[in-house]
């Protein structure tokens, strides 16, 4: 099968879950009704079992329930296998707060890959998603090699999902897998920004040469990009103070042309040919449709030739000009 047409910007959910801060449910459902209604609807959805341990699937099911299964695109993951908790076991958060009681178990096995499966379409309410990934796979690449992979492979081969791919943030292992197996789709976190050129010189040549679709996420690298200064996180961290003054400055450039930093960072990644969406999460209705109108912003091309005069981006990367070069 081939991959389903990804609208550009899609919804990524893991902040449905309760990540680093608690949601209402009613509050998830109003994030999810606000991503179709957009003015350009954000309906291609993305989540995974490790979100929330499986909270996040559940979410977005109830908020999902009664409408036209072909009105969206819905992605999740696999390699991280939930149980329920043994009496005394307490569960581990990773992050996401208020966690329902159960666990996490890397099983990378066929039966494990289709249990992990069917234990998200039952949260999710759904008889098939359309996109599985391989989730976080780095430290487990021989069991990916000799079994989740092929397993996943034999799924699409059936006609039960129609597209399959990697998920991480990590892009020289993207790339090598990319290059090694018959991929279809990679979601690649923070590693083609504003900031980082890192998959423009691994992954994205290989995704290109094989056919490979992108999704990016990250795009505001844990933060920075959408507010840089003081306390802004980086990758998951503080940012580094260097990195705090590049982001203030390329804000000040996109300023000067009217352009607010995030429709930027929004923007930047579709300057490669191979990145078909942006995946951006949102924790209420509010972040939605900030990201929907910060995607379509009105970007001038001189805003982005004069980033690279200032030496904020490099002069050999790729832009996303509306002229052409």
């Amino acid at each position: 099968m081939p991959l389903p047409a990804l609208p550009r910007l899609g919804l990524g959910c893991a902040p449905l879950a309760n990540l680093y801060r608690a949601v209402t449910d009613e509050e998830a459902a109003a994030t999810v009704a606000a991503a179709f209604d957009a003015g350009r609807p954000v309906t291609y959805l993305d989540t995974a079992p490790h979100y929330g341990l499986g909270r996040s699937e559940e979410r977005l099911g109830r908020a999902l329930a009664g409408r036209d299964r072909a009105s969206y695109v819905l992605s999740t993951k696999v390699g991280r296998r939930l149980r329920d908790l043994a009496p005394g076991e307490e569960p581990d958060g990773q992050g996401f707060t208020d966690v329902p009681a159960r666990a996490r178990v890397w099983d990378f096995t066929a039966d494990g890959i289709r249990a992990t499966l069917e234990g998200s379409l039952e949260r999710l309410g759904v008889d098939a998603v359309d996109i599985v990934y391989l989730h976080d796979v780095e430290d487990h690449l021989p069991e990916v090699y000799d079994s989740g992979f092929p397993a996943l492979a034999e799924l699409r081969d059936q006609g039960v999902v129609k597209a399959i791919g990697f998920g991480m943030n990590l892009s020289g292992v993207l790339a090598r897998l990319v290059a090694d197996l018959d991929v279809d789709v990679v979601l690649c976190a923070g590693r083609w920004t504003l900031l980082e050129r890192t998959a423009y010189d691994d992954l994205l040549p290989v995704c290109e040469r094989r056919g490979t679709a992108v999704v990016v996420g990250g795009v505001y690298n844990s933060g920075l990009l959408a507010d840089p200064g003081p306390g802004a996180h980086y990758n998951y961290a503080a940012a580094p103070q260097p990195l705090v003054d590049r982001a203030l400055a390329m804000a000040r450039v996109c300023g000067d042309f009217g352009v607010p930093l995030r429709a930027a960072a929004l923007r930047y990644p579709f300057a490669h040919p191979s990145v078909v969406s942006a995946l951006v999460g949102a924790a209420n209705a509010d972040e939605v449709r900030d990201n929907e109108a910060m995607f379509g912003h009105d970007i001038p091309d001189a805003m982005w030739h004069a980033l690279v005069g200032e030496g904020l981006l490099d002069a050999d990367v790729p832009l996303p000009l509306t002229a052409g070069e």
